[in-house]
């Protein structure tokens, strides 16, 4: 059995916010840890609609593609799709594909047989044995390495698996729920991604609108954090200020649904009194970070204009590799950090750090062989 959602609160009027699904207090402490944003609220007319075509798609038993930026709250989504479908009474597991490593996650997938490598002392069930007859997320699919990408579609396709080190495929019965921050399509185009992969995925799918798209949901997740913060500080009633709510309602939250639940949590624990004001939360200061990269940008501009009176032979080839390595030395040559600052999945990373021998000598050759 899994997460259970239920209306939530009562709204600082006493009104009940039917539409607020909170995680149970004490189920949601089994939760990983990635799901940082604890509720999804539907008071906005675009939730609504949302809210609909979950409820619509939940019973069935189609793969579902979940497609938003980073913090709307995609994992929570595909719990809620799990509850709401037969399936909600069997496991729900949850894997990041962008998390491990390109060795690891064959074996976090399939599973193993004990020697099947160094390390591997015993048999071992992977996600989708785990999540037999339940349901499986996987997040960020298109960080997925391109063979890795194949053995998986084989799964969706013949429903059964085969552990690393075996030759016995075994049954599966497993819903499939895929979420991604990256443009799946443009990644076919790029031949990043699996086109027949992508189909696959793209059964059912849910977009899911950043919260500055959404105002209408921006207060009642501000009170939920604000209870559900304030009670495990053990403060007692906590308000916002009328200013405050102005502030909260005119910021375009780029973290989405994570950022104002840190935003909520910081707030409390520097506010000085049982009401919070707008420098409570800070916004002003990531404001100003957002005016300084404008004058950023103009410096860049400059420096471009230099390079195009020069006009240096494959200028866009030299520009986008001193991005992509200035950004890897940046992120202490960190791949999944580098691909989610520069907004691209890992596997496009992978390919062009792979052509300008970036990557350990085997990886390089392997690259070139690729384009070879």
């Amino acid at each position: 059995m899994d997460t259970v959602f239920k209306p939530a609160f009562s709204d600082a009027n006493g009104t009940h916010a039917s539409s607020l699904l909170a995680f149970d207090e004490q189920q949601s402490r089994s939760l990983a840890l990635s799901v940082r944003a604890t509720a999804l609220v539907f008071e906005d007319p675009v939730s609504r609609r949302l809210l609909e075509q979950i409820e619509r798609i939940a019973p069935s038993d189609a793969t579902v593609l979940i497609i938003g930026e980073t913090g709307t709250g995609k994992e929570l989504v595909a719990r809620h799709i799990h509850a709401l479908s037969a399936r909600g009474g069997n496991t729900f597991g949850a894997l990041n594909c962008a998390a491990l490593s390109e060795n690891l996650i064959e074996s976090e997938l399939f599973g193993h047989e004990k020697g099947a490598f160094t390390g591997a002392i015993s048999s071992k069930e992977g996600w989708f044995e785990t999540a037999h007859k339940g349901s499986l997320f996987l997040d960020e699919v298109g960080d997925l390495p391109l063979g890795l990408q194949a053995k998986l579609l084989r799964v969706l396709q013949e429903r059964e698996v085969v552990k690393v080190g075996s030759r016995q495929p075994v049954p599966i019965d497993v819903r499939i729920i895929a979420a991604t921050n990256v443009n799946l399509e443009e990644a076919v185009a790029a031949q990043h991604f699996r086109a027949d992969l992508y189909y696959r995925f793209n059964v059912a799918a849910i977009q899911l609108a950043p919260l500055r798209d959404r105002p209408g949901d921006i207060l009642p997740l501000t009170h939920h954090f604000l209870k559900m913060y304030a009670d495990r500080l053990g403060y007692g009633e906590v308000k916002l200020s009328q200013a405050a709510e102005q502030a909260l309602l005119n910021y375009d939250w780029p973290g989405n649904i994570r950022e104002l639940e840190n935003a909520v949590h910081r707030a409390l624990l520097v506010c000085p009194g049982n009401c919070l004001r707008p420098e409570d939360f800070k916004l002003s200061g990531i404001r100003v970070a957002e005016q300084s990269q404008t004058v950023s940008t103009a410096s860049l501009e400059s420096s471009l204009y230099r390079l195009f009176d020069q006009a240096p032979p494959k200028l866009f080839e030299v520009i986008e590799e001193t991005v992509i390595r200035s950004a890897f030395e940046f992120c202490e040559n960190n791949q999944v950090q580098t691909a989610r600052l520069l907004d691209i999945s890992r596997n496009v990373l992978r390919h062009k750090l792979g052509l300008y021998g970036m990557l350990p000598n085997s990886q390089n050759k392997l690259v070139e062989k690729e384009v070879a």
